[in-house]
Order: C-alpha cells, then structure tokens, then sequence
C-alpha cells in the first residue's frame, strides 16, 4: 500500500529525539535481531546523544506524527528508519528520494543479513561498491557500501 499523505520536514530536537529514538529502536529490532536486544538497546544512547544531533535529519510523519526518518552526513546516509507499523507504505522510498533530491548522489552501509533491506536498496538502484566482513564495532557482521546516483 502507497501513502501520498506523508510529508518530510526538517528534525526538530526538542519535539523529534524520543520519537525517532522509539522508530528506531522498534525498527533496529525487527531488522537487526542477530545483532542482539541488549546491543541495540546499548546503542540506543549512541543514537540519541550522538548521531541524531550531528547528522542533517529529514521526519517523514503520517497526520503530523513522525513515521520514519533519514539522516545523512553530506552523501552518506547514517541511517533510515520506518516504524515498523508504518513500513510498506512507500515511505522509505520517499526518504530516500529526497536525500537523493538534496544531494545528487547517496552512499551506505547495510547489514548483508538484513536482507529485506538490502532488496528494498538494490529495487532502488543502489549499486554494490564493496563489502567487509565486521562491522564498526568489530563484530563478525558483513555489512556492504551501496552508491546511488540521482
């Protein structure tokens, strides 16, 4: 199912931190169980002390009510969140096409087991760059870098 209704605006902290927090969190969970409940919840913190405020983030909300969100540091897209209650409904799609939109060209990382996500990026036309077998953190994660040109 399609959602026209979305509208995508700028972060705002004071009203947005918890609430995107939240959507990634639920997300992270359905996405990422093999990195485990207790890393995700670890990094719950990182997100909201660290990566939300130093990153350009765009809110897609549904009635005004944030439903996902994208956040980029320059071409590099830090992270894409859709609440899990939300996902099907195109609004990824519509993130990304307004990074793509802003910037010209996007770059990420993916988990190559989220394979839901790497689908949704390769029907998107993100093209494989490369790959390395752990993660930031030093776990045995392979992630890949995909590239879009807009």
């Amino acid at each position: 199912m399609k959602n026209n209704d979305v509208v995508i605006r700028r972060y705002e902290p004071e009203g947005d931190l918890k609430k995107l927090s939240r959507i990634w969190l639920d997300a992270s969970l359905l996405a990422h169980p093999f990195i485990g409940e207790q890393r995700l919840l670890e990094q719950r913190a990182l997100i909201e002390e660290q990566y939300l405020p130093n990153a350009e983030t765009w809110v897609a909300c549904l009635d005004e009510e944030p439903s996902g969100f994208i956040s980029l540091l320059d071409t590099f897209i830090g992270g894409i969140f859709v609440s899990p209650a939300h996902q099907g409904r195109g609004i990824g799609r519509q993130l990304i096409f307004h990074a793509l939109t802003l910037q010209g060209e996007l770059e990420l990382e993916v988990y190559t087991n989220n394979r839901q996500a790497l689908n949704f990026y390769t029907r998107l036309g993100f093209r494989e760059l490369s790959r390395r077998p752990r993660d930031d953190d030093g776990y045995a994660f392979e992630n890949a870098r995909l590239h879009l040109v807009g």
